[in-house]
């Protein structure tokens, strides 16, 4: 049997996945950070993206996170986002919509909108469209 992990994806909302995992890819800030088991123990910020957990046995799940903070201590591995969800759950038509407004108010300067506010949603949104383009690829959409 393969050497495991626990992790835990926590929202501000609800706990989105709890279990083990053989392997965990997470968005970091400078990159993605890959985690296995015996991993040493680190901080770091996540950037929009999704996180890859490889379960025992092979299985992968996806998750997407609106960035936030990836904690890995000697057994367990915890990423605390404001927003989380299964990246099958995503609605590729809600993201769609919403990089397009964040796109026209960058475009319009005129409009008193939030620069940085407007660059935080076009990641978000770009990072939303990656997952369920990866999950397309694969299969599982």
């Amino acid at each position: 049997m393969a050497m495991t992990i626990h992790i835990d994806i926590v929202s501000a909302e609800t706990e989105i996945f709890s279990g083990r995992a053989e392997m965990v890819v997470a968005p970091g800030i400078l990159g993605d950070v890959g985690i296995a088991p015996q991993h040493s123990q680190m901080i770091t910020r996540l950037r929009p993206g999704e996180v890859n957990v490889r379960l025992a046995g092979g299985e992968e799940e996806s998750f997407y996170v609106s960035g936030g903070i990836l904690e890995v201590q000697p057994h367990v591995i915890t990423v605390l986002s404001d927003t989380a969800a299964r990246a099958h759950d995503l609605d590729e038509a809600a993201a769609l919509k919403a990089k397009e407004k964040a796109e026209h108010a960058l475009q319009d300067r005129k409009a008193g909108y939030d620069y940085a506010k407007a660059q935080s949603e076009l990641a978000q949104a770009a990072a939303q469209l990656q997952a369920i383009k990866r999950l397309r690829k694969r299969g599982q959409r």
